[in-house]
């Protein structure tokens, strides 16, 4: 008997212990809870800034990448003077886009155009500075793209004047017109009429579009090389250094890793890894199907093509990569591939044009494929694996019983070739009438290395070569 009122004694003291202490902690719980919950959200917001800078910075060594390129696929003469071109898009890159380029793409927008203010940045706060950021290293890619098409024949001083100009205005305004929410082809008529809003994750025809048609309007007025063709027969002109070059497209390939990862905008997204693994997954199909087109055609694999065949797959699933499935995206760098072969070839033999790194191929023509191919395989918003991600193309592609997605495409491809193609004509045009776009003939056979810059890049070469 003592021992059973003992334990109901033990046990009424342990219930009536168990209520004081769940009283006394409830309230604490449930404002830990709340503070946990703000935590956490700092952490989240903080993980994104951390996450656009990071990538901002992995995209800023693209054009260390994009130098060795171009550097590798020309001739040593030149070296020093595309090393000094591509120095100096970035830096003018910083200053103009924080002048001019961020209000006309960001600000106020006028009539779905152009933005309207925030020049300068003023009034930016610290989450539009991160923004400004990541936004500042994708502008200067476009006029990088320019100069390696106009390699060892333009002024420099020429392509420091357009370089403003791009970054200024012309990069800017289409990027106005498809990420800023309210340019003329993600609202208003064009939108209403289709259905549906035009759709380029990170890029394809925002940089790398505008960045290949710019390049055709400038090749095509500056003229081919010295050299280059041969009763309209094009010539090959080795570059100096293909180790050069195939480090170069291995730094822009993992650049792609901020241009594409960090275009999620979300240090937290899920869907991260998915956005990267269709990104490389195109870049490997492109590679290896310009490998096996060059192999059949000629009985030896071609080095340089076959590293632009891996840019191309980057460049043309850059608009899809948050919106297909991987199978799409080996088929997009497939055929990425065949488009920047036969892109090359068509420029050289038919449009007789002297591109020497293959630009125009890669960037344009590829980028209009990437554009397309969100339209034919984009999954639609609200199905398949990103399903619930923001950044997925809204309409469902030709593959899978949609046509709006496609039909806005195409409008916006168009539109892409005319602006960039269109206002970079009228540009290069007037600086030639102005201040001259070519170097003159002496000083390109001579090299632009001593004519420009008064000095070589590899000065015991060309001693010992004297």
């Amino acid at each position: 008997m003592w021992k059973r009122s003992n334990q109901r004694i033990s046990g009424l003291f342990l219930i009536t212990l168990g209520i004081i202490i769940i009283t006394l902690i409830l309230p604490v719980s449930a404002a830990s809870v709340e503070e946990n919950s703000e935590s956490i959200a700092d952490l989240q917001t903080a993980l994104t800034v951390v996450w656009l800078i990071i990538c901002g910075g992995i995209v800023f060594l693209m054009h260390a990448g994009f130098s060795l390129v171009e550097i590798g696929l020309t001739r040593v003469k030149n070296t020093t003077n595309i090393l000094m071109k591509n120095f100096m898009t970035i830096c003018l890159g910083i200053v103009v886009y924080w002048a001019v380029g961020w209000a006309l793409m960001y600000g106020a927008d006028a009539a779905g155009l152009i933005g309207s203010d925030q020049f300068f940045m003023t009034g930016a706060d610290n989450g539009i500075w991160t923004s400004w950021w990541f936004q500042m290293v994708f502008a200067a890619t476009g006029a990088t793209i320019v100069s390696g098409a106009m390699a060892e024949r333009t002024s420099f001083k020429a392509y420091l004047v357009y370089t403003i100009f791009m970054v200024g205005l012309i990069y800017p305004v289409f990027g106005h017109w498809v990420w800023s929410g309210a340019g003329i082809l993600t609202s208003g008529p064009i939108v209403d009429t289709i259905g549906v809003v035009y759709h380029d994750f990170a890029g394809s025809s925002v940089v790398h579009m505008i960045g290949g048609f710019s390049a055709l309007a400038g090749v095509l007025l500056v003229g081919p090389r010295i050299g280059k063709f041969n009763n309209g027969k094009p010539v090959v002109i080795p570059g100096h250094s293909l180790p050069l070059a195939f480090l170069g497209t291995l730094i822009l390939a993992f650049g792609w890793v901020g241009f594409n990862g960090g275009s999620t905008l979300d240090g937290n997204d899920p869907y991260i890894s998915l956005v990267i693994a269709n990104t490389f997954l195109a870049a490997g199909a492109g590679a290896i199907i310009v490998l096996l087109i060059t192999w059949m055609k000629t009985g030896k694999p071609d080095p340089s093509l076959t590293a632009n065949g891996m840019l191309a797959g980057l460049v043309a699933i850059t608009a899809s990569c948050g919106s297909v499935a991987s199978w799409a995206a080996v088929v997009i760098g497939l055929i990425a591939g065949i488009i920047v072969y036969a892109g090359v070839m068509f420029n050289e033999y038919t449009l007789k044009v002297d591109d020497p790194v293959g630009a125009i191929a890669v960037h344009g023509y590829s980028g209009a494929w990437g554009i397309l191919s969100v339209g034919i395989f984009a999954i639609g918003q609200g199905n398949g694996i990103f399903a619930d991600a923001a950044y997925t193309a809204a309409g469902a592609g030709l593959l899978y019983g949609g046509y709006q997605q496609f039909a806005i495409q195409v409008v916006g491809l168009i539109l892409a070739v005319i602006w960039a193609f269109g206002i970079s004509f009228i540009i290069f045009k007037i600086l030639d009438a102005v201040m001259g776009l070519r170097v003159p003939e002496e000083d390109e056979i001579a090299g632009l290395d001593i004519k420009e810059h008064g000095m070589s890049a590899y000065p015991e070469f060309v001693l010992a070569k004297e």
